[in-house]
């Protein structure tokens, strides 16, 4: 019978760790880093959409050098070939190239920070154009936004301590009738009720982002001027958003008052002042905070036609007459851009919520 040798070792070589192939380490980095991947979806997101858009503007019926055309010929009274001749020199590239060697030109000038020159105003770039109007839009979309985040906040707390009354019935009512209807549709009613009927503004004064002589430059004349045109967009931007703001704060608020801190800071003898503004209010408001800025994403993403209604000349103003007179490069730049601060919005909200609520971070 064998005997065992007891000097022998007993241990056995444990195998080694798999060595990971590079796909396999780009899914390992995918799975366990959350902002990596909502960066990398972002970017995606916004090389689709901004594909997507070069084609569907070029599916338009019509084109840039017809639209052109068109108006020279009737503002100017020539033919049709020389209208097309004068078109053709104006052009910053060949509407009659092959749509793959447009889209490949476009990208590299997007890569490169060029969006390009306008077709209706050669020599100016598109660039020009969005640091012009783009300001305009941000103050009143910015300022709308803000005004009904405030006042949502104040009327939400308010009716969730006095739930069941009739303060609470006829704002919850209220707010749920003004948010149910578009902003645009407000907009109407606004200008045609308010300022047409009842002549409590001048519809012609307040045109534009600011009066004709008015110069930008830092100083309160200027600053007056601009919100008195603001005024009417900024009013339909937050009447249309306090609604949801008031529902959404009463929910949070009701919430919060069940819970047990809650119930334990009363029995303590606590003030009910500071019930409210450090128990209460503080963890009612945190997550309203990440939608504020996917609601952002969405005023601004419906600026186009609150802005035409009134003709406050801003980014979406500005799209709208791009499209009419299929001005190709501005169109797409304009969409790049507000595509691109609906996307920086998410993100931000995301990369917030994922901070408040740390499962957010272990989804697949």
């Amino acid at each position: 019978m064998a005997v065992a040798n007891p000097t022998a070792s007993t241990d056995v070589e444990a195998p080694g760790e798999p060595e990971l192939n590079g796909f396999q380490k780009a899914a390992a980095v995918w799975r366990k880093h959350y902002v990596v991947r909502r960066i990398l979806k972002s970017i995606v997101t916004l090389f689709l959409v901004t594909t997507v858009s070069f084609f569907l503007t070029r599916l338009m019926p019509g084109g840039p050098i017809d639209a052109r055309v068109a108006e020279l010929m009737n503002t100017q009274g020539l033919s049709r070939q020389d209208a097309l001749n004068q078109v053709a020199s104006l052009l910053a590239f060949n509407p009659h190239d092959p749509l793959w060697h447009q889209y490949l030109s476009y990208m590299t000038g997007i890569f490169h920070g060029d969006m390009g020159e306008s077709l209706v105003s050669p020599g100016t770039h598109v660039w020009t154009y969005v640091f012009s109007y783009m300001p305009y839009t941000l103050f009143s979309v910015g300022l709308g936004l803000l005004i009904a985040f405030v006042f949502g906040i104040m009327l939400g707390v308010l009716i969730a301590y006095r739930r069941g009354g009739f303060l609470d019935h006829a704002i919850t009512n209220l707010s749920s009738f003004i948010h149910a209807i578009p902003n645009y549709v407000w907009a109407i009613l606004v200008l045609v009720v308010l300022g047409v009927n009842m002549k409590l503004f001048n519809v012609t004064d307040v045109r534009g982002a600011h009066s004709p002589g008015v110069n930008p430059e830092f100083s309160f004349d200027f600053f007056s001027d601009v919100l008195y045109h603001a005024a009417l967009p900024v009013t339909i931007y937050a009447l249309t958003s306090v609604g949801s703001w008031i529902i959404v704060m009463k929910s949070s608020t009701t919430q919060v008052l069940d819970e047990d801190f809650v119930t334990v800071a009363k029995a303590r003898g606590l003030k009910e002042g500071r019930i409210r503004s450090q128990y209460v209010g503080r963890n009612a408001i945190l997550p309203l905070f990440t939608q504020l800025a996917l609601a952002a994403a969405a005023v601004l993403g419906g600026a186009a036609l609150i802005e035409q209604i009134f003709q406050y000349e801003g980014v979406g103003y500005y799209l709208i007459d791009a499209i009419q007179h299929r001005d190709y490069p501005v169109m797409q730049g304009f969409i790049v851009i507000l595509t691109f601060a609906t996307i920086l919005a998410n993100l931000i909200a995301d990369l917030l919520l994922s901070r408040i609520d740390p499962r957010i971070r272990t989804e697949g």
